[in-house]
């Protein structure tokens, strides 16, 4: 794992940043003490943005639809 000071972070983001999305894990220090480990993910992982949303419910009912009826709209 490479270790780097947060300044060349700061100062070079993508270029470490496209080093661990090409597969490396970088440990980022501050004052000579590691504070974070930055890992790729891994693509078998589910994102949760890639999950389609859908309607509250309970019981099978849409909440939404509930509180429409209990309405009366």
């Amino acid at each position: 794992m490479m270790e780097i000071p947060f300044t060349e972070l700061r100062n070079h983001a993508k270029a470490w940043f496209d080093r661990v999305e090409a597969g490396e894990a970088v440990r980022v220090s501050r004052h000579g003490k590691p504070i974070a480990e930055i890992y790729p993910i891994s693509p078998q992982s589910p994102s949760w943005k890639q999950r389609p949303a859908r309607p509250f419910a309970i019981g099978g009912r849409e909440i939404a639809r509930m509180i429409r009826e209990e309405r009366g709209d």
